[in-house]
């Protein structure tokens, strides 16, 4: 083999290794119980195709012990990487010792593993608890508040809540704010934040003002559960750019919805995911040290947009929400400008 041919053979081999390598990735998922995580889906797997990686997934259904397991189960069926959306951040933790024997990598998918070495992908959950308290205050600036946080297990939960309290702590200390109830939603349920607003607002004869809901499906339920009483224009915030949420965003129902864009987000831990596979760090990375322990990690923290009546638009010509379903049984005469 002269050396021109043996310059190509090796080459070749290290393609197939590195394809090899990247060849499969398992995703534990915590549960489908939301609209987005579908789309978070479609877009790993889309990249993965690109990148000529193979797509191997678990749900754990909402149970913190299906996930160990499952995470047994993709790490037996051969996964060289894992991409984790915990249901427990504590409870994954024995996950990250067998994966480590293994030399298998670990992406925490949206929500926080803290461990120095899992890579953490996500958007910036503080500042989506900001944009969802300036929306709020900004349509809302003085009344009883009520605060309907995420789940009591998963760390999103309190960075969304610390940025709330940024941007909201000045009125609550000149006293133009005061919250009246503020509850943990098991699960993100929607079922759970409506009882959660209904005791709310039998704690306090209905005298409500706004709602900074932690996100969509949350928000939904808030909603119901105001509108079961006849309570009609509380700025309720949420997360997600969940299609229904963005209909009630048009409708006045929801004053807000931040959009983060779950596209993004997935073809992001696909490329990551097959870097770390590779050996190789990600481009664009930061340390990361804001979680409860302050572990310094490596991450990625994308950008949000907080979608309103007055940006609707934007997630129509993102290609995110057509205009039918956006708009949906908006009233044109008092319709925001991206429904008319």
């Amino acid at each position: 083999m002269n050396m021109k041919h043996k310059i190509l053979a090796a080459a070749l081999l290290a393609t197939f290794s590195s394809l090899t390598l990247a060849q499969t990735v398992g995703v534990s998922w915590s549960n489908f119980q939301e609209e987005r995580w579908k789309t978070d889906e479609k877009a790993i797997k889309d990249q993965l195709a690109k990148l000529g990686g193979t797509y191997i997934s678990a749900d754990a259904a909402s149970s913190p012990e299906k996930q160990l397991a499952d995470i047994d189960g993709l790490i037996a069926k051969g996964a060289k990487v894992l991409i984790v959306l915990a249901m427990d951040k504590d409870a994954i933790v024995p996950a990250l010792a067998k994966a480590k024997a293994k030399n298998i990598p670990i992406v925490a998918y949206d929500r926080l593993i803290e461990s120095p070495e899992v890579f953490y992908i996500t958007f910036d959950n503080k500042e989506v608890g900001r944009m969802q308290a300036r929306a709020v205050l900004a349509a809302k600036p003085k009344g009883n508040y009520a605060m309907i946080k995420g789940s009591p297990i998963d760390p999103n939960s309190n960075f969304l809540r610390e940025g709330q309290q940024e941007v909201l702590d000045a009125a609550i200390k000149k006293g133009d704010i005061k919250i009246v109830g503020e509850e943990y939603t098991d699960g993100w349920k929607p079922e759970n934040a409506q009882k959660n607003m209904e005791q709310i607002l039998t704690k306090n004869n209905n005298k409500v003002d706004a709602v900074v809901a932690s996100n969509d499906g949350m928000a939904g339920g808030v909603v119901a559960a105001l509108a079961a009483r006849g309570i009609k224009g509380v700025p309720v915030s949420g997360q997600d750019g969940d299609h229904g949420a963005l209909n009630r965003v048009a409708l006045g129902s929801q004053t807000v919805s931040v959009w983060k864009d779950s596209r993004d987000l997935g073809r992001e831990a696909a490329t990551a995911a097959v870097a770390l596979a590779n050996g190789k760090k990600v481009d664009g990375a930061i340390t990361f040290n804001g979680g409860e322990k302050k572990v310094a990690m490596q991450a990625i923290l994308l950008k949000p947009i907080p979608v309103t009546q007055a940006n609707l638009d934007t997630v129509i010509k993102g290609g995110w929400i057509s205009k039918d379903a956006a708009c949906k049984g908006v009233d044109k005469a008092a319709a925001p400008a991206a429904c008319k």
